[in-house]
């Protein structure tokens, strides 16, 4: 063809490359709409949660604002794991395994970051990731039953759950590995990849001990949602995934925890018993926990899906404990209800919006924008409004003086500690609980009290810790008191 026939007349032959050049797309454009992907959406979110929730969780580090000592348990245990050592949690008791406690060996998967990134910043990273990467199934699965925008609106509910927020604030927990784990079997379950679901849901019962009877409950799931399949072995193989999470809760409760604690029993069983506790839960706390599990994050709706069963056994042992921690809202108790719940609610939306009632299917299509508002809305008493407050990101002079304080104490000394000091010493010091540490005279004793204390007053609380032995405040700042053992020189 000739090329002088195919340029329009008063056209020039470099103003037909121009136009043909800008009729081709760039590169750069390219890019920008390949970013654009709706497939792309549930890992942009991801990426946005992972950014605030590691935002929340290292701030409350840097301002020394850790609310417990888990923290410090399971960086002992992780930091022997990248050693290549029993996992001990000194924690715990000197010595004592930490699959002991729980049966969570999912955690040594954190140890070859710890190796390389030796401080407990590494766990609050690996958690925050674990829990954005929940996310990716519960908005990608929204989105293809109900349409981008929705997707999006389900993502960012989930994302904002109360159940979640609290998890994040509160130090790292064992059940983030959970998290991604629920969410992509139960997404596979409703988009009936039965197999996928199964190999997705069997590692649960390596992250809890109470996790198997999950386990069993999704087994149970894909035994219903298939039945109509009349596949015999995809029967068989769903029963024998719930016979798997059986046994080897079975196991871990009355053989491996009881093995490697020594005292041959699980010592959570107590919390089952009356004791001085309450002999049965208040029903006015179990309606409001229900209330909160099922009201803002599915309107109720989630109730119509049979996936709301895999939620059954983690409410059931909270709600015939006796301790009052497992009844209420707070913690991270709850994390785990959040992928079960909001999956459930995408089910059963797509299985109501056409329901021949129609006051039930237009409130099956409004709810995507009634729980993104409501996760919005609640987020203003929630963690990560936090986020929009300066203090957030202030390292108070308080905490620069007591970590300075605890810098004094060397590397591997034995320190008895509360919660304050631990997230700082855990990485490089051997320490035990305050007033556990079993007939062992530590080097230092390192204390954050919220009131001034006199010298006198800290060596005399010492003296009662150790009779046999004497101690000397050596270094008192931020709130942070540290005492030396006399004589306790380290060769």
């Amino acid at each position: 063809m000739d090329t002088a026939a195919a340029v329009p007349p008063g056209t020039t032959g470099d103003t037909a490359d121009q136009t043909a050049a800008a009729a081709e797309p760039s590169p750069l454009r390219s890019r920008a709409a390949a970013l654009r992907n709706p497939r792309l959406d549930p890992y942009w979110l991801a990426g946005a949660l992972f950014v605030a929730y590691t935002t929340l969780s290292v701030c409350r580090y840097r301002r020394m604002a850790t609310m417990s000592w888990d923290l410090g348990i399971f960086e002992q245990a992780i930091r022997a794991y990248a050693h290549l050592q029993a996992p001990v949690a000194d924690l715990k008791g000197p010595g004592a395994h930490i699959l002991g406690d729980h049966f969570s060996p999912v955690t040594a998967l954190v140890a070859p970051f710890y190796r390389v990134f030796p401080t407990p910043v590494t766990l609050l990273v690996v958690q925050a990731a674990l829990f954005a990467l929940s996310a990716v199934p519960v908005a990608r699965l929204a989105a293809h039953l109900l349409g981008r925008g929705r997707g999006l609106l389900i993502g960012v509910a989930y994302g904002l759950s109360w159940g979640i927020q609290r998890a994040v604030d509160f130090d790292f927990h064992e059940i983030a590995f959970a998290m991604p784990l629920l969410a992509f079997a139960l997404e596979a379950i409703v988009r009936e990849r039965w197999y996928r679901a199964m190999l997705w849901t069997a590692p649960l019962v390596f992250v809890k001990e109470d996790l198997g009877a999950t386990v069993a409950a999704i087994g149970a799931v894909i035994l219903f949602r298939s039945w109509g399949r009349r596949d015999a072995r995809l029967s068989a193989l769903a029963i024998g995934l719930a016979a798997f999470g059986v046994i080897a809760s079975a196991l871990a409760l009355g053989v491996v925890i009881p093995e490697f604690n020594g005292s041959g029993d699980y010592a959570y069983w107590k919390k089952m018993e009356g004791g001085e506790a309450t002999a049965t839960i208040p029903l006015d706390t179990a309606l409001r926990t229900l209330a909160w599990v099922l009201l803002p994050t599915a309107g109720l709706l989630a109730l119509r899906s049979p996936l709301l069963l895999a939620a059954v056994p983690t409410l059931g042992w909270r709600f015939v404990s006796h301790d009052d921690h497992y009844w209420g809202t707070d913690w991270h108790y709850n994390a785990v209800l959040m992928p079960v719940v909001f999956l459930a609610l995408v089910d059963a939306i797509h299985r109501t919006r056409r329901s021949r009632r129609p006051w039930l299917a237009a409130y099956a299509r409004q709810l995507p924008v009634a729980v993104a508002a409501a996760g919005v809305a609640l987020t203003s008493s929630l963690p990560l409004y936090g986020l929009t407050e300066p203090d957030t990101y202030r390292k108070p002079a308080a905490v620069a003086d007591a970590e300075r304080v605890l810098g004094e104490i060397p590397d591997d000394a034995t320190v008895e500690a509360n919660v304050g000091p631990i997230s700082r010493l855990t990485d490089r010091c051997r320490v035990f609980w305050v007033g556990d540490t079993r007939g062992i005279a530590p080097d230092y004793i390192a204390m954050k009290e919220d009131e001034p204390r006199t010298p006198q007053h800290m060596t005399d609380y010492a003296r009662q810790l150790h009779p046999d032995e004497e101690y000397r405040l050596v270094g008192a700042s931020g709130g942070v008191y540290v005492l030396k053992r006399v004589g306790g020189d380290r060769a």
